[in-house]
């Protein structure tokens, strides 16, 4: 049973950041790749996060570290009934529009994030029902006990039902079918920031809410944002260097050393919550990218053992990411419930041992596949791809690589079927909890769960534990089929797990940014600082 308190919040924001210091003035932010749609249930992906965070607000938000505090709602907690969690709603909150937020605007928030084509469906499976006890006051029940659900709503963004129906987007985008509607481009929240203009891929542009309800409690002294995706690494550093941006939020590996010299700039580095692997169809009978016929080589675990062999990760860690990343034998990073030192320990590489696995396996001359790899995702991720590619070449395997902006590669994924049998993919744990990672990425694909599994992997026994999690009350017993989950999932290779992510930050040295564990930084909190 857990209450925030509005105390907790000031004494928070008032020991991390400086408030009030300077003269408040625009920011321009710079990244490779843009929010993928403005539509704040259609994808579960970061930057498409990071971007509604500033618009859009959910009920419960995390810090930098990953503290979570009280954000539209100021309380939660569990009722005599163990099924049902009480929100209680911040009052005198507005829409950008001037509406009044309430509990309406909740039941329908969580209740669109809940449909078929919503990206964010599998965080809310076990919730039965959502309903409005007053105005200020929301109950939600659960399928069974569910001590985890405020963990799954910091991504849940809550939407004005009224500015819903009439802008006719009371039903989620169906972003695998490129689908439009209004929220796409458009957006009325009740975050720090209201949009004035969206040019996708060129140009978004916020300004300050000068009516947000937390004004007297952050430093809210940026008022206009110009986020701008430049793609091309050494664009986006001279962008920084000349001034023309204030901001970039991942630095290129190769440049950081040299930032960090310049007077002008400031560079903060940190861990995120996210791990980078390749994923691979291991469920189909045959696969149309390879040039075996009839066959599926990813469906025989020892091909699978083979190529997570030869996988040299300190190789990728030293030449790829110059060492900012932390090499890795688990989809879990460090911060998630669930991750073990000994699930963490990297295969050793052995070539010899790979090569015998994959005549065992009945290819000891390898075979060809081809590889889908996001080349303005993830930090260094074209490069990485290549590097694999020259691994997996020392046992037979040559592989195709098809570099592809994030909008084109995801899709390929969550298609149903994928279209995809080979790629490339970074998953953080907004949850800090493995059932995350469990239901999205493990689960069959079915109903609400397993929308990202494009590997094919279904395992009843997994599927059945895995639906268990979001109901067990006895966290000791939870955190064994925890374990249990792993150890059936690690021993069947259904990823090969290559590094967590490190994030390094850019920014003028007036600027101050800490390093977010979730790569979310919220511009609400950010204050410049005199020379």
């Amino acid at each position: 049973m857990t209450t925030f308190r509005k105390s907790l919040w000031l004494a928070l924001i008032a020991s991390t950041f400086a408030v009030g210091v300077a003269e408040a003035r625009s920011l321009k932010w710079a990244r490779s790749g843009d929010s993928l749609t403005l539509d704040p249930h259609a994808q579960n992906e970061g930057p498409t996060h990071t971007l509604s965070h500033q618009i859009y607000e959910p009920l419960i938000i995390r810090d930098h570290t990953g503290k979570q505090l009280p954000a539209l709602a100021t309380s939660w907690t569990v009722t005599a009934d163990p099924t049902v969690w009480e929100f209680k709603l911040r009052t005198g909150v507005k829409f950008h529009d001037g509406s009044d937020f309430d509990a309406d605007d909740v039941v329908f928030s969580l209740e669109r994030a809940m449909q078929p084509t919503s990206d964010m469906k599998g965080l809310l499976t076990s919730i039965e029902k959502v309903s409005k006890v007053d105005a200020t006051t929301v109950h939600i029940k659960t399928k069974g006990p569910n001590p985890l659900l405020p963990n799954n709503l910091g991504d849940l963004f809550m939407m004005d039902k009224g500015w819903s129906e009439k802008n006719n987007v009371t039903k989620v985008q169906d972003f695998k079918n490129k689908e439009e509607n209004f929220a796409v481009r458009n957006a009325n929240g009740t975050g720090p920031f209201a949009l004035v203009s969206r040019e996708p891929d060129v140009k978004t542009v916020l300004k300050r809410n000068d009516n947000y309800w937390g004004k007297s409690e952050v430093p809210l002294e940026i008022t206009e944002v110009v986020y701008t995706p430049i793609k091309a690494d050494a664009t986006r550093v001279a962008a920084l260097l000349s001034g023309e941006v204030d901001f970039v939020q991942d630095l290129p590996v190769q440049d950081i050393e040299r930032l960090r010299k310049d007077t002008k700039l400031r560079v903060n580095s940190g861990p995120e919550n996210r791990t980078i692997f390749f994923g691979f169809n291991i469920g189909d009978k045959d696969i149309k990218s390879d040039n075996v016929d009839g066959k599926n080589p990813f469906a025989d675990v020892r091909v699978r053992q083979a190529m997570n062999m030869v996988v040299n990760r300190q190789a990728i860690q030293r030449v790829v990411m110059r060492g900012e990343s932390v090499p890795t034998g688990v989809i879990a990073p460090p911060f998630v419930n669930g991750w073990t030192k000994e699930l963490d320990t990297p295969p050793t590489v052995d070539v010899n041992a790979a090569k015998k696995l994959m005549a065992d396996a009945g290819y000891p001359n390898g075979f060809s596949v081809t590889l889908h790899c996001p080349n303005d995702r993830y930090v260094n991720d074209e490069a990485i791809c290549q590097a694999a590619v020259g691994m997996w070449a020392q046992i037979g395997i040559k592989v195709n690589l098809v570099s592809q902006s994030k909008s084109i590669h995801f899709t390929l994924i969550q298609k149903q079927p994928p279209e995809t049998d080979f790629y490339l993919v970074g998953w953080g744990v907004p949850t800090f909890d493995s059932d995350y990672i469990f239901s999205f990425l493990y689960h069959t694909r079915a109903g609400s769960r397993g929308s990202w599994n494009a590997t094919r992997y279904t395992n009843p026994e997994v599927d059945t534990m895995i639906q268990s999690l979001s109901a067990e009350t006895d966290l000791a017993k939870r955190n064994a089929t925890i374990a249990k989950i792993w150890s059936i999932v690690h021993k069947d290779v259904v990823y090969i797990p290559l590094h967590h992510q490190t994030l390094a930050y850019g920014m003028k040295s007036d600027l101050d940014i800490p390093v977010d564990v979730s790569n979310q930084p919220k511009l609400k909190m950010i204050s410049f600082k005199r020379s």
